[in-house]
């Protein structure tokens, strides 16, 4: 048996990281086995359904590297397909038509409601014999079994056994024609030989029923695993405040593909205590039995973390092709200053985002209007001013504007005035950059370039001298 997994996000929203781990999973297993993973984009809704978040989807799959082994399936391309098989449930005295209106509907369920049952098809056109009224509108429904019970076992939630009376008749083709979800599912996964559905524990209760029509066309379900939810730290359901925004927001806020990507995998998911996964050892060690059935909690600070990870372990071109996409999107004209990928250098170890990358590397391409209030405070103070001034005196001497040349005249200017480097490089780091956080200040100084960081000590002595004067 070739395993097949499929992924199927429906196009009413983004792709979020629910529906990404999702699909990751559902991935993994398709390699782990060396079988195929399928992409459907479930797209029934025509009035939700969107192509803004079609693209959304396709793009957010190809940013995170889950390649599907087929072009994409559309089930609004099936339209025709699910007609046939309505057709042959009716056929066949599995399905009927049922001509209860809405009104009728809801009067059914307010009784039982009022009888404390629960509210449900009462099953009226069932076995109505040649009921047809072509000139009144109609739903299909499916002829759920009366007795007996669906049994499964749940890849992650093991044994489930739910009694067919309380299943009701589910509607599988509204009266316009158009099929409901839980029928598309059944005929999709069927015609693309789906070994294995890997979803959300939030269609947990369509199962029995996915089955049941699954039994009525003769066939056999497929495996099912059901994923924990994804909650926040506070064990809520995940929602934007706690990080559950669009794929492509990540990709927009600078993280790596592979930062998300081991991250999800980690959610719900382990191999003993291992943290840090490449593709290939995701693909090696993933098994559905070491999925957690516990929810799975959210946790921005580690995902930052991990991005930073690999943030150090990626290529410095690579990083920057993406710090000047951001610089761009800030505005900053970088073509005649450093060296970018020097700049990935500087910055690499402080920065867990590539937006934090770009944030903190304003300073290196054009000046900045302002000091860190903080920073001016407890670093440009009166008793700054001879070391600066020395310091200026000193860089302007210098022929090799290079790390160890401007390293040796620092040190100069501090064992002149008898203090530790600390006491004369947090000015000069002020001075030049406006913060009191930047890379090793030799690094930083010969980025920034012997013209701006000359005019910049220049306007760090007006500073002091205006404080001084009172007029700071």
């Amino acid at each position: 048996m070739v395993v097949r997994t499929r992924f199927a996000p429906s196009p009413t929203g983004y792709l979020h990281v629910g529906g990404a781990r999702t699909a990751l999973f559902s991935w993994l297993y398709a390699r782990h086995h060396n079988g195929q993973f399928v992409l459907r984009i479930e797209d029934t809704d025509r009035q939700r359904s969107t192509q803004e978040f079609v693209q959304a989807i396709l793009d957010g799959m190809t940013w995170l590297g889950l390649k599907s082994d087929h072009e994409p399936i559309f089930q609004s391309d099936r339209f025709g397909r699910y007609s046939e098989v309505v057709e042959q449930l009716l056929a066949e005295k599995k399905a009927y038509r049922c001509y209860c209106s809405l009104e009728e509907l809801d009067r059914v369920r307010d009784g039982q409601r009022q009888k404390g049952l629960k509210p449900r098809y009462n099953r009226r056109c069932r076995d109505t014999v040649d009921c047809d009224y072509p000139e009144r509108p109609s739903v299909i429904r499916f002829k759920n079994p009366l007795v007996g019970s669906v049994y499964f076992k749940d890849q992650v939630r093991g044994e489930i056994n739910i009694s067919n009376d309380e299943l009701d008749d589910l509607v599988i083709a509204r009266s316009d024609g158009t099929p409901t979800y839980n029928f598309t599912v059944v005929v999709d996964d069927l015609d693309m030989d789906i070994t294995h559905v890997i979803r959300g524990d939030d269609h947990l209760n369509n199962t029995p029923r996915q089955i049941n029509i699954f039994e009525a066309l003769g066939e056999t379900p497929p495996s099912y695993a059901h994923l924990p939810m994804i909650v926040g730290a506070d064990g809520q359901r995940l929602s934007k405040r706690h990080g559950a925004v669009s794929v492509l927001q990540y990709r927009d806020d600078g993280f790596l593909p592979e930062s998300l990507i081991n991250y999800l995998v980690r959610l719900g998911w382990s191999h003993g205590d291992q943290e840090i996964f490449s593709i290939d050892e995701m693909i090696d060690t993933f098994d559905l039995s070491e999925v957690n059935r516990a929810s799975a909690a959210f946790d921005t600070a580690k995902l930052r973390w991990l991005n930073q990870y690999y943030i150090k372990e990626s290529d410095n071109s690579r990083l920057a092709l993406m710090l000047a996409h951001r610089l761009k999107k800030f505005g900053v004209k970088f073509e005649n200053g450093p060296d970018l990928i020097e700049i990935v250098d500087a910055l690499r170890e402080r920065a867990q985002t590539i937006e934090e990358m770009a944030e903190m590397s304003h300073y290196f391409f054009h000046d900045f209007d302002e000091y860190e209030e903080g920073a001016a405070k407890k670093h440009l103070r009166l008793v700054a001013m001879p070391m600066l001034e020395d310091l200026l005196a000193g860089l302007q001497k210098l022929t090799n504007w290079y790390p160890a040349a401007i390293h040796g005249v620092i040190i100069a200017t501090a064992e002149s005035h008898g203090v530790k480097l600390g006491k004369i490089a947090q000015p000069l780091r002020v001075a030049v950059s406006g913060t009191a956080a930047t890379p090793p200040i030799d690094k930083t100084v010969a980025l920034i370039g012997r013209a701006k960081t000359l005019d910049r000590i220049e306007r760090a002595l007006r500073y002091i001298s205006a404080r001084k004067s009172g007029d700071a």
